[in-house]
């Protein structure tokens, strides 16, 4: 892994979550948290776990942000623009976050193994996505189909009370 690209989607995640939690719209600031997912997805292809930047990408970039959009969606997007920003609370979470970076570099500064590179993984021939695969549709076949089925029945029923009446 080459740590300039290791740095750089690092910062990109970092710097985009920030900015799911500073964003006063609810939609940038989800859109913040796709983002942020791809970020970590690549993180995921830089250490060749390829089968978990493909579920990153699929599953929380993809599925679960359109969930998320969705329930924004339905939220009445008007009364969270109205809020005005507390100064006490902004104060104190900078406070709070500046005891954590303080602590956080200094448990780092006492951890020699954290300055090592990590070594590479062996190379086998383990296939990743086949043996998930194999497992989920044989071994686990009847809770991977429940699943699907509350699945969709969730959000038929988000469809159905989401339903405004017409007056």
């Amino acid at each position: 892994m080459s740590p300039l690209l290791f740095w750089l989607f690092s910062a990109i995640m970092l710097g985009f979550g920030c900015l799911v939690v500073i964003n006063r719209n609810p939609v940038a600031s989800a859109l913040s948290l796709v983002v942020s997912f791809i970020a970590l997805a690549v993180l995921f292809l830089l250490l060749n776990a390829f089968f978990i930047f493909v579920i990153q990408i699929l599953v929380y970039a993809g599925a679960i942000m359109v969930l998320f959009l969705f329930i924004i969606m339905l939220l009445d997007l008007k009364a969270e623009e109205r809020r005005t920003m507390n100064i006490p609370a902004t104060l104190g979470g900078l406070v709070v976050a500046a005891i954590f970076v303080c602590e956080l570099f200094s448990v780092l500064r006492h951890f020699p193994s954290g300055r090592r590179a990590f070594p590479p993984l062996a190379a086998g021939n383990l296939d990743d996505v086949r043996n998930v695969g194999t497992m989920l549709f044989s071994r686990y076949n009847l809770p991977f189909q429940v699943v699907g089925a509350l699945v969709l029945a969730a959000t038929i029923g988000v469809v159905v009370l989401s339903k405004r009446e017409l007056k």
